[in-house]
């Protein structure tokens, strides 16, 4: 497991508000006792506030994706289904598709995200659903210099995920009409 203390740590060294932990793996490659400690570190604990299940566009749902996002309902875990790597579907080739193809590998990923969402909806199992649409994303397709196909969409996710989206607004004065220098938090 990788951890990512987004926001650097505070004076004492304990991390932002946000912890990105980063658990690749979990299916290719992986021991069946790897995903038992998983859940068990997941299940405990109560500062998760959503966990982002990544599933390959091009393969679509496995039976470990099916295993996981099971075992996230079984234990209460909130979670979100982003589908990683849609480029290789909107843009099989190195070329520019046509319009017409364009639409035709947009129309697949939708089918492609349309099926993981009927699964999510009809799986059987008791417990929390996976939250909100379904996002897809790529690190490698960008809409425009530095900007990556979905990946605001994912980090707008996460920031609502933890409450980090809302903006708050203080009051310049306090209940005493004294002018207030900073927010108290």
């Amino acid at each position: 497991m990788n951890f990512f203390a987004v926001g650097g740590e505070d004076e004492q060294g304990n991390p932002g508000k946000l912890t990105v932990l980063d658990m690749p793996g979990y299916g290719h490659k992986s021991r069946a006792e790897w995903g038992e400690e998983i859940m068990k570190y997941l299940a405990g604990r109560k500062q998760l506030a959503r966990a982002f299940v990544l599933i390959d566009s091009k393969h679509g749902l496995k039976k470990s994706d099916e295993a996981l996002l099971q075992a996230l309902r079984e234990n209460a875990i909130s979670h979100q289904v982003v589908l990683s790597k849609v480029d290789r579907i909107l843009f099989p080739n190195t070329a520019k598709p046509s319009v017409e193809q364009l639409e035709r590998n947009a129309a697949g990923l939708q089918a492609k995200a349309g099926s993981i969402g009927s699964y999510l909806d009809t799986s059987g199992v008791d417990g929390p659903k996976a939250l909100g649409e379904i996002l897809a994303c790529s690190t490698t397709a960008s809409v425009e210099k530095g900007k990556f196909l979905g990946i605001n969409n994912l980090r707008w996710s996460i920031l609502a995920a933890t409450g980090l989206n809302e903006v708050r607004t203080y009051p310049l004065v306090n209940e005493t009409n004294s002018l207030v220098s900073s927010p108290e938090v």
